[in-house]
């Protein structure tokens, strides 16, 4: 139903954003890997889930389309609604959570609250597959070259890329107009 909103944060915790769009203020579910993307933003972009149960009608916003698609997918996972997801989503940021179910590491993912072996292993088991057409999209993941080539240096140097990518973020979002070298430089004090 809803693609995305954007509008003014008018209201932002870790656990939810209020966008006002055009004069109407949405309520969005958001994860903590969202709340870190636009915690010091005025205008935000966020990717929409809209469920609609008997009860409520709920809305979960996303930085990134990546987040947004697994956490589809893990509500398609019997035994997982919206709120587990949303905390998945918050402990493991999409790219973390991608090599966690291609690895098969069942007892990593249980390491989140409120999430039980036989779920974590019900998950990898139904996900391991549909991981494959899934990028890593997020604020990295752009047409800059100066920060795929950053990322690229980082995991020369020996750095997971996971951890790599969340350090470039940070650097991106307070310095948009580094130089490569830059970003290499304060990505590795964010390590």
């Amino acid at each position: 139903m809803y693609e995305y909103i954007h509008g003014t944060v008018a209201e932002l915790t870790p656990t939810y954003a209020v966008l006002d769009a055009a004069g109407v203020g949405y309520y969005l579910n958001i994860s903590l890997e969202t709340y870190s993307a636009i915690e010091h933003a005025e205008q935000a972009k966020l990717f929409v889930h809209h469920i609609v149960r008997e009860d409520a009608q709920l809305l979960y916003g996303f930085a990134t389309r990546v987040e947004r698609e697994l956490f589809r997918l893990l509500l398609g996972v019997s035994g997982v609604g919206g709120n587990t997801a949303r905390t998945i989503l918050s402990t493991y940021s999409p790219s973390e959570l991608q090599g966690i179910i291609s690895a098969g590491n069942a007892v990593l993912l249980k390491n989140v609250k409120g999430l039980g072996l036989k779920t974590a292993q019900k998950i990898i088991v139904e996900l391991s597959g549909k991981l494959t057409g899934l990028g890593s999209e997020g604020v990295v993941a752009t047409d800059d070259s100066r920060a795929d080539e950053a990322l690229a240096a980082l995991t020369m140097l020996g750095f997971g890329k996971a951890a790599a990518d969340k350090a470039l973020r940070a650097v991106l979002r307070n310095s948009p107009a580094a130089t490569t070298e830059e970003l290499v430089r304060m990505a590795l004090k964010e390590l």
